[in-house]
């Protein structure tokens, strides 16, 4: 990308050169005047600019950085464009990173983005980089044309305006009106989720038209001028054009413009010309061969026009509808505007315009390309095409489970060879749909599955299996989205019983993890019996799932866990690819940490990770390393637990992290971030947290009640705290979650705890009566009782438990838990008797540092220092010769000395290339170092006892 493409893009759409004063945008620049009045006293937030192509968005964006500017705000530019989408992050970092004044940091900056493998450490760096100069002032960020961002510079821009939401940054975006990528839709929505103020263009009033007219003519416009220019219909980029080419027609007499001989001829407009010299060959012919016919035509009919059959006509279409020169109309394509038809068919020689609307004329009715009759189901596709795509299946099915990347290239291929009416198709969208998931491509896969829907021509049973292909897609990022698609699709009259236990059994899944405890419980009766009468085993393995998930829900976690494990078991015997939920080994790796099974959990997970990345399923990958961050949390890893979660972050598909994410790495990064006294992240989390609470499934609201209320804690507000659990704790018993509230049966106390702080005693109560009840069913988890005993303890404000707890902690993998007892019993025992709570105190803190949990660690020491003891900083999971560093940094930084790329340091270490450069980061932070060529020189330094 050059810069000049960059800076350029903010002149106005389609002048030709001629600046005229902006017409008819007088409220639009108000409000636009008024965010720039709240940036300057520290207010940030986001802009969204929407319109059709023309109606002058660049302009508005223009028009905003000048005034910015002038007010002595520092503003950065970019733009996205159709041909450099490859360019990952290009938009973006062209506008922090060029012009006059770039960001800070440039160079480094932009040898992380030509760098392979460091495009997580980037976007950190980018946000450090803006938030360390918005400290210095406030800063308008100015991104035209999103929809032709790639999914990088889409996912980097949602997370900076969402991670940089309480700074003095504005964020001015501009979008394509209509229909968008679905990667640009859901960022879109994420965006008015968050709070962006939407500035919405229309089409300008006549008084706007006749003022540009004077304009652009120097006069007033007569009448027969203005009936000229209004064809325009308000657009500003036609408008202006339009009156470029009626300068020779125009006489200027006494102050007035009027037309010398009548209306002009149609002419080729120039911004017209730049649009079609922008398509691929094929593509402008398409629009040349739809201009020359002159009305709306089928694709059928520019096939025959142009020699060509109609599949192989998809990816013209789609780049004429992309370009927004042409629109769909019914079943037939028509341009977006009479003048762009024109002004195309102006281009054309004349012979050239006469033949083919001669030959279009005599088609005969009912031929392949009659626009007024649909081909047959065989029409149009030839016997080769169709035993190729035939082929093409079968390689993918067969591919799938080892080789998903592959396998959906050979569908989508298959799916290119099948024309739109062949009855087979939805059956091959279907197969796709999951591919593509697979391979991170669920934007694509969605809209495949949506595009399909809208056509509204298909029969029950292919609407059905692309309803179960979305619901299926639609499980990591949006629980309540996989409900209504597996509830439609079971609905559907007439289709087979085989389908539809499937349907069942994911409306089942989606219930289930929507936390709907009761309404999935009773769909799984039904589906067991459709999918027993099928014989369906792959249906079997899913519900198996959700009868663990309700035994679960009921406190039984032997049973659940049984069922777990026997639902894991056939899942991997039938192959991954015929589950219906990707995988049901995750369940069984969370339950088993739930439970107290850590060591088990952790292997489970990082095998999961080993097996899809080595075979390039790059979802499941994802969901594996979000669950590994809950594993490694709960496991006293604070540190590797957050690379986890940034990794998962950073590696998360094109429709961005959902709920899935909501529910372990965002939990998880503000675990992490209270105990380790990072407040900035924590209240960055806590506003996720109240996005959270207003999702559509119940567990996400849970989690984000629960964030909302540690964070309240950690503020030290507790009566805020226990209002942030109103919901929960007063939710139906059908589906309030177990535990009171919790997400984790460990975090009892915690809840205790804060109840009591509050003067909650009754709530305080019925935690410690829930957790109880829980290690009373099931009296062979040593953990469970464990947390009952501590939390009884604490509400009874009794010793005696409290060391009883200490004692059945030794034997449970959860380290901040056992510190938690020390510390309360410590606690309780120096109220009496200071010298004998030291012990306590002093095995609280050195698990707590082992963990990295720096909060807890600083209010241990007091707890120390008031019982009259100093202890001195503990290096417990720290390396001797690198005190700064935790365990896991050190072994990645002595990799990397030794000349290891990220890659071959993530493979020696069995970790992800993003939980590397994770750690690397970090380590340089703390170094104070800024290269690989000073940490080397560093390692060496320190190996040498200098």
């Amino acid at each position: 990308m050059s810069v000049n493409r960059v800076t350029t893009r903010t002149v106005p759409e389609g002048l030709e050169g001629v600046r005229t004063p902006l017409r008819g945008r007088d409220a639009e620049l108000a409000f636009i005047e008024a965010r720039l009045d709240a940036l300057d006293r520290g207010e940030g937030g986001i802009i969204r600019v929407e319109g059709p192509v023309g109606i002058g968005r660049s302009r508005i964006l223009a028009e905003a950085a000048a005034a910015a500017r002038r007010r002595g705000t520092r503003v950065f530019e970019g733009a996205a464009d159709p041909d450099e989408q490859f360019v990952p992050l290009g938009p973006l970092l062209d506008g922090l990173l060029s012009g006059e004044e770039p960001l800070s940091g440039a160079v480094r900056l932009r040898d992380l983005a030509t760098t392979p493998g460091q495009r997580f450490w980037l976007l950190q760096e980018l946000g450090d980089r803006l938030r360390e100069t918005a400290r210095n002032g406030p800063l308008l960020v100015v991104l035209d044309d999103l929809q032709w961002c790639d999914d990088l510079t889409l996912l980097t821009f949602n997370t900076l305006a969402a991670g940089l939401s309480s700074h003095a940054i504005l964020w001015l975006v501009a979008v394509r009106g209509g229909s968008v990528p679905s990667g640009v839709r859901t960022t879109l929505d994420r965006i008015r989720q968050a709070g962006a103020r939407e500035l919405a263009l229309g089409a300008l009033d006549d008084r706007a038209t006749t003022r540009i007219t004077e304009d652009v003519l120097g006069a007033a416009p007569e009448p027969d001028v203005l009936r000229v220019v209004r064809r325009a219909e308000g657009v500003p980029q036609l408008l202006v054009a339009l009156l470029g080419s009626l300068r020779e027609a125009v006489t200027i007499e006494n102050g007035s413009a009027r037309l010398s001989a009548g209306p002009p001829a149609p002419r080729e407009l120039p911004s017209v010309v730049r649009r079609l010299d922008q398509l691929s060959d094929e593509a402008r012919a398409l629009v040349q061969t739809a201009a020359a016919v002159g009305g709306p035509a089928t694709v059928a009919l520019l096939a025959e026009l142009l020699g060509r059959s109609p599949a192989a006509l998809i990816t013209a279409v789609r780049e004429s509808l992309d370009a927004d020169l042409l629109v769909e109309s019914g079943d037939h394509l028509a341009f977006r505007h009479d003048l762009i038809r024109e002004a195309v068919e102006a281009g054309l020689p004349l012979p050239l315009r006469q033949a083919l609307r001669a030959q279009a004329a005599e088609l005969p009715p009912g031929s392949a390309a009659s626009p007024v009759e649909r081909p047959g189901p065989s029409a149009g596709r030839a016997p080769a095409d169709a035993a190729e795509a035939d082929r093409l299946r079968t390689a993918a099915v067969e591919l799938a489970a080892t080789a998903p990347g592959p396998a959906a290239e050979r569908s989508l291929k298959a799916l290119e060879l099948t024309t739109a009416d062949a009855p087979e198709r939805p059956r091959v969208i279907a197969e796709t749909i999951p591919l593509l998931w697979q391979t991170g491509r669920a934007a694509q896969a969605g809209e495949l599955g949506a595009s399909a829907l809208v056509t509204g021509a298909l029969g029950p049973e292919d609407e059905a299996r692309i309803r179960l292909a979305l619901a299926r897609l639609a499980v990591p990022f949006d629980f309540s989205e996989a409900v209504r698609q597996a509830r439609a699709g079971a609905a559907l009259p007439g289709i087979p019983v085989d389908l539809r236990g499937r349907l069942l059994a994911m409306l089942a899944v989606g219930l289930s993890m929507s936390g709907e405890h009761s309404a999935a419980e009773q769909v799984a009766v039904e589906a067991w019996e459709t999918a027993a009468a099928a014989g369906d085993r792959s249906a079997e393995a899913t519900l198996t799932t959700v009868r663990s998930a309700v035994s679960f829900h009921r406190m039984d976690l032997t049973e659940a866990f049984r069922q777990a494990e026997r639902s894991a078991a056939l899942a991997d015997a039938l192959g991954v690819s015929t589950s219906l939920w990707v995988p049901e080994a995750l369940w069984h790796a969370l339950l088993s940490n739930t439970t107290g099974r850590s060591a088990e959990a952790l292997a489970a997970a990082e095998e999961g990770i080993r097996i899809t990345r080595e075979q390039g399923r790059t979802a499941a990958t994802g969901m594996w390393l979000m669950t590994r961050s809950r594993i490694l949390l709960e496991a006293g890893r604070l540190t590797d637990a957050r690379a986890d979660a940034e990794a998962a972050a950073a590696t998360t598909d094109d429709l961005g992290p959902g709920n899935l994410a909501d529910v372990t790495l965002r939990y998880v990064m503000m675990r992490v971030a209270l105990h380790t006294d990072d407040q900035q992240t924590a209240r960055a989390y806590a506003v996720e947290a109240r996005r959270m609470r207003s999702d559509g499934a119940p567990v996400v609201r849970h989690f984000g009640s629960w964030m909302l209320a540690l964070m309240a804690d950690f503020e030290g507000r507790p009566d805020r705290a226990m209002a942030e659990l109103d919901e929960v704790m007063t939710s139906p018993v059908a589906d309030r979650p177990a535990y009171a509230g919790l997400v984790d049966p460990a975090d009892a106390p915690v809840l205790v705890r804060l109840a009591l702080r509050a003067g909650a005693h009754e709530r305080a109560a019925q935690a410690v009566a829930l957790a109880e009840r829980l290690a009373v069913l099931n009296p062979d988890l040593t953990f469970l009782a464990a947390t009952a005993t501590h939390a009884r303890g604490l509400l009874d404000n009794d010793l005696a438990p409290l060391v009883r707890a200490v004692r059945l902690y030794e034997d449970c993998p959860r380290p901040l838990a056992r510190a938690s007892a020390l510390e309360d019993a410590g606690r309780k025992v120096a109220a009496t008797r200071k010298s004998e709570a030291v012990p306590y105190f002093d095995t609280a803190l050195a698990l707590y540092a082992r963990a990295g949990a720096e909060r807890d660690v600083a209010r241990v020491r007091r707890r120390l220092r008031a019982a009259g003891v100093r202890r001195r900083p503990s290096t417990a999971g720290l390396s001797g010769a690198w005190p700064e560093l935790t365990a896991a940094e050190t072994r990645v930084v002595r990799l990397v000395a030794r000349g290891l790329t990220n890659q071959q340091v993530a493979e020696h270490l069995s970790l992800s290339p993003h939980t590397v450069s994770s750690h690397l980061r970090r380590a340089y932070t703390k170094l104070d170092i800024s290269s690989r060529v000073e940490l080397t020189r560093l390692v060496k330094r320190r190996d040498s006892g200098e």
